[in-house]
C-alpha cells in the first residue's frame, strides 16, 4: 500500500495479538461520556506492518481533505493493558522550527486529540504538555 486513504488513520503495524486489535478497534468506537468520537478509519493491512511514525507520514496525502493528525497501532498499543496509542503528525510543518514531540493516548482519550488537532481547536503541545510522565495523555 503506497498510499494511504485520505483523513485521520488508525494504523496497525503490529499483528502479533488480532484480539487486542478487535478490542482496540472496540473501544475506539465506543462515544465518550459526552457522545464524542474520534473519526479515524481503522487499517489493518499486514504490508503495514512495522510502519513507523515517518514512514505514515509520507503515505498520507496531504490537501484540502487531508487530516493533520493519524495514529499508529504498534507492539506497545496491542501488549499493553491500557493500548496507548502513537500520536503521529501527518501533516508537514510549516517551518523547521516547530517541534511534534511524540506522546500516546489512551483509546478513550483518541476522540479529544484527533477532533481537537484536525480542527485546529488546540495545539500539539498542549496534549504533549498534558501527558503523563510515561508520555501517555488520559485526558485533563
Amino acid at each position: 500500500m503506497d498510499r494511504l486513504p485520505n483523513g485521520s488513520l488508525l494504523v496497525r503495524t503490529w499483528f502479533g495479538d488480532d484480539a487486542a486489535w478487535e478490542r482496540l478497534k472496540a473501544a475506539v468506537a465506543t462515544p465518550s461520556e459526552e457522545g464524542f468520537l474520534a473519526d479515524v478509519r481503522p487499517i489493518d493491512d499486514r504490508l503495514l506492518e512495522g510502519l513507523d511514525p515517518e514512514q505514515l507520514a509520507a503515505r498520507t496525502p496531504h490537501g484540502n481533505y487531508g487530516a493533520i493528525v493519524s495514529f499508529l497501532a504498534d507492539e506497545t498499543t496491542l501488549s499493553t493493558a491500557d493500548q496507548p496509542i502513537l500520536v503521529v503528525r501527518v501533516l508537514p510543518s510549516l517551518t523547521d522550527e516547530e517541534e511534534f514531540p511524540s506522546f500516546r493516548v489512551i483509546p478513550s482519550e483518541l476522540w479529544s486529540v484527533e477532533n481537537n488537532l484536525n480542527l485546529a481547536n488546540m495545539d500539539w503541545i498542549d496534549f504533549y504538555r498534558a501527558a503523563g510522565p510515561d508520555g501517555v495523555y488520559r485526558g485533563f
